[in-house]
């Protein structure tokens, strides 16, 4: 596995690909395809098998030192593109971990701010681009985020990991959690987290 989401990041010389915020102003999903198809081949090319992008989180906070990750603020937006990169990159046989799922928008305290937002602003901002991206590009995997969404932790989140994003939108791929964003191994693993990242240790226990 191997970090992304703007080419391989993995600590050696890579490839620096246009930032996604710059591919999502272009509104071109097949340049965005085009993309995810030579990260795809770079990410081969060095061993990997999975590698942590797209991040389709919406940028809601303008000083968010992650929001050239992402495709913008536009939700429709960075479905398609997200959606587009995903296709592209699993089609050289890479698997790409959509992130951060969900409604992962700022870096302070991200690794334990609570995310409070109603049903209806969720369905219609945060995850329409993760839908999009399961539904429509096939994703085979998905990162739960740091966060808490209502006072609940993502990566122990039933009705977002089971409730919506298996039940309801039919993901059968692998869950994995941030990095380190288990918080518990019974609870995670009920929700339906399939995979513990490094920097906890709440699975070895399972």
């Amino acid at each position: 596995l191997s970090d992304g989401p703007a080419g391989v990041r993995d600590g050696q010389p890579a490839t620096a690909f246009p930032s996604p915020v710059s591919l999502a102003a272009s509104f071109d999903r097949a340049l965005t395809a085009q993309a995810g198809e030579l990260v795809g081949k770079e990410t081969k090319a060095r061993g990997y098998h999975v590698l942590y992008a797209p991040m389709v989180n919406i940028v809601r906070v303008p000083q968010g030192g992650r929001n050239f990750e992402t495709y913008g603020e536009d939700p429709y937006l960075a479905g398609q593109l997200g959606t587009s990169f995903v296709s592209a990159m699993q089609g050289q046989g890479i698997a790409a971990q959509v992130k951060h799922y969900a409604a992962n928008n700022q870096e302070n305290d991200r690794t334990w701010a609570s995310s409070n937002v109603d049903d209806r602003t969720l369905r219609e901002i945060y995850l329409p681009a993760f839908e999009m991206a399961v539904k429509q590009g096939g994703a085979w995997s998905v990162m739960c985020a740091y966060n808490q969404v209502g006072h609940s932790f993502a990566c122990e989140h039933f009705p977002l990991l089971n409730d919506i994003l298996a039940d309801q939108w039919g993901f059968s791929g692998v869950v994995g959690s941030d990095y380190p964003a288990t918080h518990s191994g019974v609870r995670s693993a009920l929700a339906g987290l399939d995979q513990e990242f490094g920097g906890s240790t709440f699975y070895a226990g399972l």
